[in-house]
């Protein structure tokens, strides 16, 4: 205990070198991991820059729609504001909502109030669960997308018809319009859907928007489709909403839930599931504690130190003096005739050791048996004192 007070370093204190030593791999694995993520991120940073943007030529842009409508007399306008949209909407314009998700409760409440009577057409592309009741009340998104990206049209909507097989697989939907066109099936659930609404006009349902994508035009029946259902009218608007619009900053109506995505729940659900089955699988593998042969030699001075620091960091001098206490009379007990089983047996220590040093043995019991110390001094004198006793006993 004297020699953790008086050293400021002892053995069992690394080096740097050995700190290094210790801690590489772990630091190059970060190093890796964060180069990694780097990379990634560069390298899809662009991936998805300008995605359903018309005047994008990325493949996740819609420039090749455009510029086809454009050969054939519709002329193509974006807008990212949702009063330039609602101004923009009449019965010789078709108003394409490239991410309705984006809209706010508010916003599709006010959008919807003026397609539903502007007499044009209104695309919704790809809208969950969320927003289509907005912007179409009589549709209803199901939870589960459609396991195929290639859809026969199944339906007969003329522009569907000519178009034959396209890229529509993704969100499914149902109405319960009498008068809707269900397109492209998924399990008996439409992937796009035509609305009739009150003012002459209607609104499309677009379950996927591959069909508008540079890098997917050129399949399928895609190109077609997507010429004929934006190009019914005249006009083209392109509304991309924005989060920055100020109708969307003055909506408070939107809370937290409101901007995860769809399905957050039963991932969450999932995820507290998956916890617990871990937790039972490892909990099984845990079994009693096996003593097991250290792999080195440690040398005592280390064993020690070290056990003396974490009984100091505790403050456990009772725990400290009884380990001292103990290995004292373990060791005393042969000295004096006692067999080493009841050297922790008072009533055969005791009287043994006081006939061998042929004193009153008054101080005996205190010094081996007796209360932990209250402070460090205490224990320090106790240790002292244990010394003495020993080498007492193996000098007479």
């Amino acid at each position: 205990m004297t020699t953790e007070a008086t050293l400021p370093s002892t053995s069992a204190s690394p080096t740097a070198r050995q700190v290094w030593t210790r801690t590489r791999g772990i630091a190059l694995a970060l190093v890796a991991l964060l180069a990694a993520a780097v990379t990634i991120a560069v390298m899809r940073s662009d991936a998805r820059h300008g995605n359903l943007d018309p005047r994008s030529a990325d493949p996740y842009g819609s420039r090749a729609v455009a510029e086809l409508l454009a050969d054939r007399g519709v002329s193509t306008r974006v807008v990212a504001t949702l009063d330039e949209a609602r101004a923009a909407a009449g019965p010789d314009t078709t108003l394409l909502v490239a991410l309705p998700d984006l809209l706010t409760h508010r916003q599709q409440t006010r959008l919807h109030s003026t397609t539903a009577e502007s007499g044009g057409r209104t695309v919704l592309v790809a809208p969950g669960s969320a927003s289509v009741e907005g912007l179409a009340p009589d549709v209803t998104a199901d939870p589960a997308t459609s396991a195929d990206s290639t859809l026969e049209p199944d339906c007969d909507l003329p522009a569907a018809r000519r178009a034959g097989a396209a890229d529509t697989g993704g969100i499914r939907y149902t109405t319960t319009h009498l008068d809707a066109d269900s397109c492209y099936p998924s399990q008996r659930l439409a992937t796009l859907l035509r609305v009739p609404t009150t003012g002459g006009g209607d609104t499309v349902v677009l379950g996927a928007p591959d069909i508008l994508r540079n890098d997917r035009l050129d399949e399928q029946g895609n190109a077609s489709l997507a010429l004929q259902l934006l190009g019914s009218r005249p006009h083209l608007v392109w509304y991309l909403p924005s989060l920055s619009d100020a109708s969307a900053a003055a909506d408070d109506e939107r809370s937290f839930f409101d901007l995860l995505p769809s399905g957050w729940r039963w991932g969450t659900l999932q995820l507290f599931v998956a916890a617990a089955l871990a937790a039972l699988w490892r909990a099984r593998r845990l079994g009693p504690l096996v003593p097991e042969r250290l792999p080195v030699a440690i040398r005592a001075s280390e064993t020690v130190e070290g056990r003396a620091r974490l009984y100091r960091k505790a403050n456990a001098r009772d725990r400290a003096a009884a380990a001292l206490r103990s290995t004292t009379r373990t060791r005393l007990a042969p000295l004096v005739g006692v067999p080493v089983s009841q050297a922790h047996a008072p009533e055969a220590l005791l009287p043994a050791l006081s006939a061998h040093l042929h004193n009153d043995g008054q101080t005996l019991p205190a010094l081996l048996f007796g209360p932990p110390p209250g402070d460090d001094a205490a224990l320090v004198s106790l240790a002292d004192q244990l010394d003495a006793l020993e080498r007492e006993v193996r000098r007479s």
